[in-house]
């Protein structure tokens, strides 16, 4: 979730890390900091809060120096403070550390550092690694590093840089992302990609268990025995314009905006001749037709995806599917084997209780296909077969893109399982397909129309709670329009199945609480429209996600988000673009800051 920046190279350092970290604000943080080598030393500045904190007292106190290390924190032990913020320092002043990931026994190690005579300052885990290499260091950083590893349980990610070292940034990572952006004359550690693009699209992705020791002219990796490895290399497709906003308000408006390019890069090439093409999945044919049952794995937003998929794998290819909350199913005991499907689902490749359920699955038989946006990420190594979405960069921290771009290769995977096992004619794949190929195009016409939305919006931005309501495909778009809401506008919001208000939910109901409701046509709409019905009657005014021409529902309610027609089971992604710009338009009239909402961070790489 935090940022890490590294620069070893001709430029002002300070000025790199800060670009750097600026690109990975998205990741969401409540302090900064940049560690620098010069001529008089280690010069260490820390600020609590956004980077313009950081970067005012850099203007009125200048560091200079061509190798240093940057961090945004984003807290697990301890408050933001600037004693907590990184890069944190030994007791000689000499060495400073960066960290991304949680040290799971640190309370031990700093007991331990504390009998040894060591002063700690932080109340934080990181803190013991920077004392870990002052203990262990005798000349080679590279070594200390290694040897401090070798005492940390957990996961991290690592940046360190020592005085008796001036050239020389030692990175190292077990369970959190970490990639080394190779350029001309310098070199880049960072978090993520975007860190490095201004500088360079050659990227070294560091493997678990890797260290590596980064200088302006060199870059070499070992394993921690300190045998020579030879690291993976990647060349990144997109430029640094595809990671900035591109004349748009924020990065959120963009990426949705972005959504129409983003399906058909992710669909392109897929069907050929009346197959559908997915040779990722590493299965022959007959594997696939074995399988009898699928189990899908996701957080958040690729949670919603994956009941969407749940819909159609189930439908289409008669396979029974579960769906389950990361965080939940290696605690479940889950009964899988070698005729499991198990389909892991994270944006960004590195959701760290996504990637615990991969190797959940592996052991216990079952192949792994995940589906990911980001190459080379953690996942990709983990998993019998990848699917790619092609979205390009996301950086506003509530999925919107990425979350089309799932369903999209949902869509793939489901049709490639109704194919290979015989569930579906040919003619009825190749509609399918047709239509699966048309949703750009309809999603392009949602947002050139939004004007409803603009007005609904407008009328809804003081409530404090909602519910959201859906049947179908029609229930994961409700909880993605209510997780959208409260995570960027902090409105409560609720979904839930539209047949199960009477349950308990209506007991909300009252003219304060707007209600939300998918309502496009499908085999459930009058049921649906019966559930708005009840809601009326109990004084809450509607706002209904409908297909266009359906002028009877108006009737029903105080605001109608049109969308083109689609197949019932294609119409997830065109009923969740309104929802993505409701909840926009509404955070922003509250002064809400849409690309970095307060508490969350992009990726989750803690458990």
């Amino acid at each position: 979730m935090c940022g890490i920046v590294g620069y070893a190279g001709p430029r002002k350092a300070s000025d790199v890390l800060m670009g750097g970290l600026a690109r990975l604000e998205y990741r969401g943080y409540d302090s900064a900091g940049v560690a620098v080598i010069d001529e008089d030393g280690l010069q260490v500045v820390r600020r609590v809060g956004k980077l313009v904190n950081l970067s005012n007292v850099l203007e009125e106190h200048p560091v200079t120096g061509q190798v240093g290390i940057g961090h945004t924190r984003w807290a697990t032990h301890g408050r933001p403070s600037q004693d907590n913020a990184h890069p944190h320092v030994d007791c000689t002043g000499k060495i400073a550390v960066v960290h991304n990931g949680i040290i799971e026994n640190y309370m031990e190690l700093r007991s331990e550092l504390a009998r040894n005579g060591h002063i700690l300052r932080s109340e934080t885990d990181t803190e013991v690694v920077a004392h870990l290499v002052e203990a262990y260091f005798d000349g080679d950083l590279a070594e200390a590093v290694r040897k401090t590893i070798g005492r940390l349980e957990g996961a991290y990610a690592l940046g360190v840089v020592h005085v008796d070292h001036p050239s020389t940034i030692i990175a190292a990572r077990k369970d959190s992302p970490l990639i080394i952006g190779i350029g001309q004359g310098e070199n880049i550690v960072a978090s993520d990609i975007p860190a490095v693009l201004e500088y360079t699209r050659e990227v070294l992705a560091l493997a678990d268990g890797q260290i590596a020791t980064v200088t302006a002219s060199a870059v070499s990796v070992t394993d921690t025995s300190g045998e020579p490895v030879e690291p993976e290399m990647l060349h990144i497709e997109w430029d640094l314009a595809a990671a900035e906003k591109g004349g748009f308000e924020d990065f959120m408006l963009k990426e949705i905006h972005e959504q129409p390019r983003a399906i058909r890069e992710t669909l392109r090439g897929r069907m050929c001749d009346g197959e559908i093409q997915l040779s990722e999945l590493d299965m022959t044919p007959e594997q696939v037709a074995a399988i009898d049952r699928v189990f899908i794995l996701a957080c958040g937003t690729s949670y919603h995806a994956g009941i969407v998929a749940k819909t159609l794998i189930e439908q289409w290819a008669r396979v029974p599917v579960e769906v389950q909350v990361s965080s939940e199913f290696r605690y479940s005991d889950p009964i899988v084997d070698d005729e499991t499907l198990v389909v892991a689902i994270t944006q960004s490749g590195e959701t760290a209780d996504t990637l615990a359920g991969v190797r959940e699955a592996r052991e216990r038989g079952a192949k792994v296909v995940a589906i990911t946006n980001v190459v080379g990420s953690r996942v990709t190594r983990e998993s019998d077969g990848v699917i790619y979405t092609h979205a390009g960069p996301e950086i506003g921290v509530a999925a919107t893109k990425t979350f089309t771009a799932q369903i999209a290769a949902l869509n793939v995977l489901a049709l490639k399982l109704a194919q290979t096992k015989g569930a579906l004619p040919q003619e009825r794949i190749e509609s399918l397909w047709a239509d699966l190929s048309n949703i750009p195009d309809i999603v392009e016409a949602i947002l050139q129309d939004s004007e409803e939305t603009d007005e609904c919006a407008a009328a809804y931005t003081d409530v404090y709670s909602t519910l959201f309501l859906g049947r179908g495909v029609g229930v994961p778009v409700a909880m993605e329009g209510a997780l959208k809401l409260k995570e960027i506008s902090y409105i409560h919001a609720e979904a839930y199945p539209a047949g199960e208000m009477k349950h308990g939910p209506i007991a909300l109901i009252s003219e304060d609480v707007p209600v939300v409701v998918v309502a496009t046509q499908g085999h459930t709409y009058e049921k649906v429209v019966s559930n708005i019905q009840e809601v009326r009657a109990r004084g809450a005014e509607v706002i209904v996600v409908a297909t266009h021409g359906d002028e009877d529902i108006r009737q029903h309610a105080e605001h109608v988000l049109a969308v083109p027609a689609t197949p019932e089971e294609l119409s997830a992604i065109p009923a969740v673009v309104p929802l993505q710009l409701l909840s926009y338009r509404i955070a922003k009239l509250r002064g809400c800051n849409v690309d970095q909402p307060r508490n969350l961070a992009k990726s989750v790489t803690v458990e």
